[in-house]
């Protein structure tokens, strides 16, 4: 069976991260992507020049469309903006039983802030406990906890439990801030910690890889597979969408993966 998979995102008009990643993810990850948009977004790979939040009322039409026609098998969450979204998708999913894959999404890759600095509270009490997993990095944890960034795996540890302590059944902290030639995940839920590891790729495109590897983590869990299971299937999936995303020539910065690296390349 393809699962349905729920996106609940913010758009970004170059096609590299938001509810554009999400569908690309969910599609080469064997999903059937659904969409309700909590933003429209004027950006290209140099950045952010523009962000217009959507009305709650309209997010939450959105939800409960899906919601009563479509079976939902797990939701991603991405950029949410402010507060009163957070509280409506809050809202919008009481009684959704399914795995929720939430990615904190605060600042874009080019230093843009998508969400507001006053509404982090509301995202810790009123999302992380519906979320079957967290996903992020080590600049989002450091927001979300109000300390400095991690800068060892010793210290990612700390602030992954210290944000498990906050409500979610599972976090993924995401190391790729971390200096060195590895790039180091840690997954921790109530029974311990995993850590998961790639070498580190050079390229300067890696543009939406936050979106991408939650949405791909999410198709897992909706297909049926474990938590580990679905972390490792996306964490792979990641870092190959990375080590192909020169093979594309998207914009003069910060380029996108390679969502579809999988597929057979045409060229005329």
């Amino acid at each position: 069976m393809i699962p349905n998979i729920l996106s609940i995102a913010g758009s970004d008009s170059s096609g590299g991260a938001g509810i554009q990643a999400d569908i690309k993810a969910i599609s080469a990850n064997g999903g059937y992507a659904m969409t309700a948009i909590t933003a429209l977004t004027a950006q290209n790979t140099q950045g952010v020049t523009a962000v217009h939040l959507c009305p709650p009322q309209i997010l939450r039409a959105q939800i409960d469309a899906v919601r009563a026609d479509l079976r939902i098998d797990a939701v991603k969450i991405g950029m949410l903006g402010d507060a009163d979204i957070i509280r409506c998708v809050a809202e919008a999913l009481s009684g959704v039983a399914c795995p929720i894959a939430l990615d904190p999404v605060m600042v874009a890759k080019g230093g843009d802030r998508l969400l507001a600095a006053e509404a982090v509270s509301a995202l810790r009490t009123d999302l992380f406990p519906l979320a079957t997993l967290i996903t992020p990095n080590l600049p989002e944890a450091a927001d979300l906890l109000d300390v400095p960034e991690a800068r060892s795996r010793e210290q990612m540890l700390d602030q992954a439990r210290a944000l498990l302590a906050l409500g979610p059944q599972a976090v993924l902290l995401k190391g790729g801030h971390l200096d060195g030639e590895i790039c180091p995940d840690v997954l921790i839920t109530a029974e311990g910690e995993h850590w998961l590891t790639a070498p580190r790729v050079a390229t300067r495109n890696t543009h939406g890889t936050g979106c991408t590897l939650s949405s791909a983590v999410a198709t897992g869990l909706g297909a049926g597979l474990s938590l580990p299971e679905a972390v490792a299937a996306a964490k792979a999936y990641i870092t190959a969408a990375i080590r192909a995303a020169d093979r594309l020539d998207v914009g003069t910065g910060h380029g996108p993966v390679h969502h579809f690296h999988a597929l057979k390349e045409t060229r005329t």
